[in-house]
């Protein structure tokens, strides 16, 4: 029997929804084999509206960790999440071409949802710097595309292109911009750019949903599929009609959140 092995590189979201829980959670429904590297710890705070506390693991830690899986163990595709120093992203790098990765998924978490500035700006310009051109597929929401492609801001299809286009000339292979429910209308919008053309992808908007982890699970459905040995439309395909039942199936955790249900595509 084939093993198919997938390695996240991500922080550990205590309530489970997001982080590395939601990547392993997809990895097993897509039948792949998770690994991780942790890069923090985040707790969130019942006594203060549900705040979240990031707590950094130390970067010797994470090059344990990684030694591990990727000297011991071995995979055939990683993603990154949460990277919360330069030091770290760094560490990336050079372990992408240490150990001659090729399928990279980078989704480039900078922000937590529901802000609207880059959380750790030294990471970030590490990110631009040393991994958009070492990432197979890269998948930005617009705030940081926006950062990504140097530009002012977007707010039409045209500038989701534009970005896709820059992003992709730093060395990205397949770009995947996603508006989400940012722009007006019925529909929630990804753009797609492997260099040769843009693909539109439109999905109707989903209503009183718990998206709380959607990114990572989307990213991580990528990974897996790639893990199988998917192209890499086929792999968003695939990573698509996984995550549309997930949202649709999402529950309640509490006043404060929900998450995603990643069993919901088999239900």
């Amino acid at each position: 029997m084939t093993i198919y092995k997938a390695t996240t590189i991500a922080g550990s979201d205590t309530s489970g929804g997001a982080g590395m829980e939601a990547d392993i959670k997809t990895f097993q429904e897509l039948g792949v084999y998770g690994t991780t590297a942790l890069t923090c710890i985040v707790a969130q705070n019942p006594n203060d509206n549900w705040a979240h506390e990031i707590y950094p693991i130390e970067t010797g830690v994470i090059e344990k960790q990684l030694a591990t899986i990727l000297q011991g163990i071995g995979c055939d595709a990683i993603k990154t999440g949460m990277l919360g120093s330069r030091d770290l992203v760094e560490l990336v790098a050079e372990t992408i071409d240490k150990y001659k990765l090729r399928n990279v998924v980078i989704d480039p978490v900078m922000v937590c949802k529901g802000i609207d500035t880059i959380m750790v700006p030294e990471a970030a310009a590490a990110i631009k710097e040393l991994l958009v051109k070492r990432a197979l597929v890269m998948t930005p929401n617009l705030l940081e595309a926006t950062y990504l492609a140097d530009m002012d801001g977007i707010k039409t299809i045209d500038d989701m292109k534009q970005a896709a286009s820059v992003i992709h000339d730093k060395g990205c292979r397949y770009v995947i911009v996603k508006a989400g429910d940012r722009f007006p209308g019925e529909e929630a919008l990804e753009i797609v750019f492997d260099g040769q053309k843009f693909v539109e992808k439109r999905h109707p908007k989903i209503t009183d949903a718990y998206n709380h982890g959607a990114g990572c699970t989307f990213s991580a459905a990528i990974t897996a599929c790639l893990a199988k040995g998917m192209e890499v439309t086929d792999a968003l395909e695939t990573a698509e009609n996984f995550i549309g039942p997930a949202l649709y199936r999402s529950f309640r955790l509490n006043q404060w959140s929900g998450a995603l249900r990643h069993c919901a595509w088999r239900e």
